[in-house]
């Protein structure tokens, strides 16, 4: 039997175990690495005009992302060749057949000297239009070869200036030609058109899409993106979740994916072995316009429909995916003399308070991601307890007894030295 729930702060603090975004686990079952080759990454940044503008943690746009792409060449892992490519960069005027010409590899796709690609980078300065659409092409060239992951991060303020190049449809052209890249995008202070335009290119390649308004957000997620290009790709299997956990498919480990309607709770189910430690999170995206103030909440209960722990993530309103994770280790049943212990089913729920704005269609549902990693937990039963107190009560009752001896000692030495003080 599970026998302890979880305190919360206990789960925020496990929460970082996992990533927020949408993390695959080590050894998942479903999918497997493309190839041996390196990956690559096309970081692809608009130095338009508009990135001038300063409206990001009080600096202009421009500023934001070298800080950003600084702190991203530090932490590129070293099996990742990046190159950088810009858009905008180099024509100051006003024919529009010479602006959308106007797309530059900064730094070409390889084995990443830091130093170099930071002094590139140094020397932008925001100048011209925002040819979106022929950087995506020049950049899937860039990105030629080889039969590792490949991946565009595009890094926007504005829509394209360069149509009828659409570039939804050069996304769906590269997607189309089945070379296996993805490419992800992110809007800095993003309009709703902007937010359209760049949902559209991710979507065309099973990309993602996030509004930035800050300079640690742009950050942390390209470094999730270069990270990710570095892990093995994995193919996300299709279920569906039930209205209920006794009719709940169960899941192994692995990458999963579903459609979840409006304010809708969905359950899946997980067989944990005594002794092993079940890993899960999930990310619900926003692929339509949703009213602000809206979560995600996932939670792992007995088949009895008690809970067990549990994870929490909310938006206001401009967050486009949102993820939440828990952790659930399971201690060695000491009372068992059977070789093989029995599995215990946990039901994971995943509940989303998402609504529609006027006039938005609800189905099909919102995407959803899951990510379920079962393995065997710490080695030593005390460590499982640590988690939730459990055997740990007597460390906090030395704590106490601790705490108060050393409280009559301290008072005890107070009133001899105000006794010694009076007698002189």
């Amino acid at each position: 039997m599970i026998t302890r729930k979880r305190p919360a702060a206990v789960v925020c603090a496990l929460l970082a175990v996992l990533t927020a975004g949408l993390a695959f686990p080590a050894g998942a079952a479903a999918g497997e690495p493309t190839g041996q080759d390196a990956p690559k990454v096309d970081l692809v940044l608009d130095v338009s005009g508009s990135m001038r503008a300063r409206d990001i943690d009080g600096q202009s746009r421009m500023a934001a992302a070298k800080q950003a792409f600084n702190e991203v060449l530090d932490a590129t892992p070293e099996e990742v060749e990046l190159g950088i490519r810009t858009l905008g960069a180099d024509y100051p005027g006003d024919d529009r057949k010479t602006g959308c010409k106007d797309t530059a590899q900064l730094y070409p796709v390889g084995p990443l000297d830091r130093t170099e690609a930071k002094t590139a980078v140094a020397t932008l300065t925001p100048t011209g239009w925002t040819p979106i659409g022929p950087a995506l092409l020049k950049a899937a060239g860039d990105l030629d070869g080889g039969n590792g992951s490949k991946r565009i991060v595009l890094i926007s303020d504005g829509e394209d200036t360069c149509a009828p190049l659409d570039p939804c449809e050069v996304a769906r052209e590269i997607a189309a030609k089945g070379i296996g890249l993805t490419i992800d995008t992110l809007g800095l202070v993003p309009t709703a058109k902007l937010s359209r335009q760049l949902s559209c290119i991710a979507e065309a390649t099973g990309g993602t899409y996030t509004s930035v308004e800050h300079q640690d957000e742009l950050t942390d997620r390209v470094n999730q993106l270069v990270d990710r290009a570095a892990d093995p790709v994995v193919t996300p299997v299709a279920t569906e979740g039930a209205t209920e956990c006794a009719k709940a498919p169960t899941l192994k480990s692995g990458l999963y994916t579903d459609r979840e309607e409006f304010g809708q709770q969905r359950w899946y189910r997980v067989d944990v072995l005594p002794g092993q430690e079940l890993r899960a999170s999930v990310s619900v995206a926003a692929d339509r316009a949703v009213n602000p103030d809206y979560g995600v909440l996932l939670r792992a209960v007995t088949v009895h429909g008690r809970e067990i722990v549990r994870g929490e993530a909310a938006g206001g309103g401009r967050t486009d995916v949102i993820s939440t994770g828990l952790r659930y280790p399971k201690p060695e049943r000491e009372d068992s003399d059977s070789d093989k212990p029995a599995a215990e089913a946990v039901c994971l729920a995943v509940t989303n308070s998402y609504s529609a704005a006027s006039g938005v269609k609800t189905t099909p549902g919102l995407p959803l991601e899951l990510t379920v990693d079962v393995v065997d937990g710490p080695s030593h039963a005390s460590d499982v307890a640590s988690f939730g107190l459990g055997r740990g009560w007597w460390l906090l009752g030395v704590l106490i007894l601790t705490g108060f001896l050393a409280g009559l000692v301290w008072g005890w030495l107070s009133r001899w030295r105000v006794a010694v003080w009076r007698t002189n």
